[in-house]
């Protein structure tokens, strides 16, 4: 039960002084609470023997609430050192969990669901907080606090009478570990039955259009209320067992109750207790209510946050599928990229999805790269992203394997336009300056002539500060492609990927962007992949893919003389552009 505090002993020895100091001053605030249950005790004693005196009698009163307002002032300072933890704790545990999800690789996340992260990120790490607060004081409390309560009762008032009043409390222990056990396995579900609910509801946010434009508004309200009825039961399970502790602690502490008032009165009738010690035994006992409540308490939040913290370090322990090598090699600039025989498969698939590809590309030389749908264009531009572990043969960098090289030091010399655009819930400036921090209003300009979106943004209702809502979802396909280029154009990149990154966009506007990317990047390379021909008829080096192998490669001249596929796809799309300018004259 306790091993969630086990796991959290790094953040508890980084915070040990907050932690000594919170908790000595609990224990302190336990033992003063002492005092005023034997004060009015021994002021009922006098009043029973006719000793009191209205000097006596005011002693007391004074000294009962000088005694309060030191535990008021003790209990603050406790209280904000605890519960302070709990929010520090909270908030450095989803620091690391979003560093950590930053740091890892696409096969992490396609075998991951995002709400089921979501949930780990905000449910299960508040369940952890708890337990270095409320937990920490219920253990406390359940512990030195019921002790000090004990020996109070053993030393001051009668051991006989404590010893009688405490036999029902080893069953409150049993009834404690069977409930946690229970609440241990179905606080698991519920969780996991929570992340299901977050990706349903990610899924019918992003795809809205596509459920309305089907009519399938009423079976995604159904699927909708299924999984939330899930839920629902899951937490309801959890609750019925919850709802055990309260009634169980309240059945053995009442037989406590009864069993001290029964025996007391019989050591008073035989002058073996007094009736003020039989009061003070009565208060005293009235105050182990709540140790005996924290004790249900504890095991309820260490249990919970146990299995919270299972939850969190299942995804904290997944190392990156790629990692920095242990012994760098310093690569300055890419002068050169080589495939040497490289063949690939994802972790996912059963046939090579790449084989046997050998190129070689210069510093400011053009690559492009076509082939039928399916056929490993973006596999093949994603080898220089070095996002999944490689397949065999090599893939080199100026003379180093890709493997030896840091991947900050190769993703910064890389500018990626994906196939689908991503696009922050920010504005259209922000989104640019992602590729260059802090670029000036000029740069960002350049950047949008060069991706043809100038004439475009006269049309958004604020310019540069119009917001693009979440994933683009204010601009069309089109402008996001745009802004995306515009991204990495501005970050002026040693190796610009283009993943098919023009496709929709007219031909004048590709034409525009293309000629740009030309006289712009001129000694840098770029990798462009595409399915319109004219998007890579300037490239210095063209490659035609089937089924993850070249089957045709050559500059555009020399592939149109090959009579292959490169041929017969180029004068069908001429057709086609002939049969489009022809309806729109």
């Amino acid at each position: 039960m306790f091993a969630v505090l086990k796991n959290l002993g790094w953040f508890f020895k980084r915070e040990k002084r907050r932690y000594v100091i919170g908790l000595v001053l609990l224990i302190l605030a336990g033992v003063l609470e002492l005092a005023p249950p034997r004060l009015l005790g021994k002021a009922i004693d006098n009043i029973a023997t006719g000793t009191v005196t209205w000097s006596s009698l005011t002693t007391y009163i004074l000294l009962i609430i000088a005694v309060l307002a030191i535990i008021y002032l003790i209990t603050y300072i406790w209280m904000h050192k605890l519960f302070g933890g709990s929010n520090l704790v909270e908030r450095l545990l989803r620091t690391r969990f979003m560093n950590h999800l930053l740091g890892m690789t696409p096969p992490f996340f396609e075998r991951s669901r995002t709400g089921d992260l979501m949930a780990r990120a905000t449910n299960d790490l508040r369940s952890v907080a708890g337990t270095v607060g409320f937990g920490m004081l219920t253990l406390t409390d359940s512990t030195a606090y019921l002790s000090v309560i004990f020996i109070a009762m053993s030393t001051l008032i009668s051991w006989k009478l404590t010893l009688a009043a405490i036999i029902p409390l080893p069953f409150i222990a049993l009834a404690m570990k069977i409930y946690g056990k229970i609440i241990h396995e179905r606080y698991t579900l519920a969780q996991d039955a929570f992340g299901d609910m977050n990706d349903q509801v990610l899924e019918s946010v992003a795809g809205i259009r596509v459920i309305r434009a089907y009519v399938q508004e009423r079976n995604d309200e159904k699927r909708f209320a299924d999984i939330t009825n899930d839920v629902y039961k899951k937490n309801l399970a959890v609750a019925k067992v919850d709802a055990y502790f309260e009634p169980t602690i309240r059945l053995f502490v009442g037989l406590s109750y009864a069993i001290g008032l029964t025996y007391g009165i019989y050591l008073v009738f035989h002058n073996e207790l007094t009736l003020g010690d039989l009061v003070s035994f009565n208060m005293y006992l009235g105050m182990m209510i709540w140790p005996m409540f924290a004790i249900g308490e504890l095991i309820n939040v260490m249990q919970r946050g146990g299995a919270s913290l299972d939850r969190v370090n299942e995804t904290l322990n997944v190392r990156p599928d790629v990692q920095d090598p242990e012994h760098p090699v310093e690569v300055a600039v890419p002068e050169s990229i080589e495939f040497k025989d490289v063949t690939f498969r994802y972790p996912t698939s059963t046939i090579n999805n790449l084989e046997n590809i050998d190129l070689s590309i210069q510093r400011g030389e053009t690559l492009g790269i076509v082939g039928r749908t399916g056929s490993g264009k973006s596999t093949l531009l994603k080898q220089l992203l070095h996002e999944y572990p490689s397949g065999t043969g090599e893939l080199v960098i100026s003379g180093v394997p890709i493997g030896q090289i840091t991947l900050n030091r190769l993703h910064g010399w890389i500018g990626y336009v994906p196939q689908e655009q991503v696009l922050f819930s920010k504005t259209v400036r922000q989104n640019i300056q992602f590729g260059r921090s802090g670029a000036s209003d000029d740069v960002i300009m350049e950047a949008i002539r060069t991706a043809a979106f100038d004439q475009d943004l006269g049309t958004l209702s604020d310019g540069l500060d119009t917001l693009v809502g979440e994933k683009g979802v204010a601009l069309s396909g089109g402008q996001k492609q745009r802004v995306s280029l515009a991204r990495a154009f501005i970050a002026d990149p040693d190796i610009l990927i283009l993943d098919d990154a023009l496709s929709a966009v007219d031909a004048r506007t590709e034409a525009r962007i293309i000629e740009n990317i030309r006289s712009k990047r001129s000694g840098k390379t770029t990798l462009i992949s595409t399915h319109r021909l004219s998007a890579i008829e300037h490239a210095d080096w063209i490659v035609v893919l089937e089924k993850g192998r070249i089957i045709e490669q050559g500059t555009h001249e020399e592939l149109l003389q090959q009579n292959g596929w490169y041929r017969e796809q180029y004068e069908r799309q001429q057709v086609e552009s002939n049969l489009t300018d022809g309806e729109v004259s």
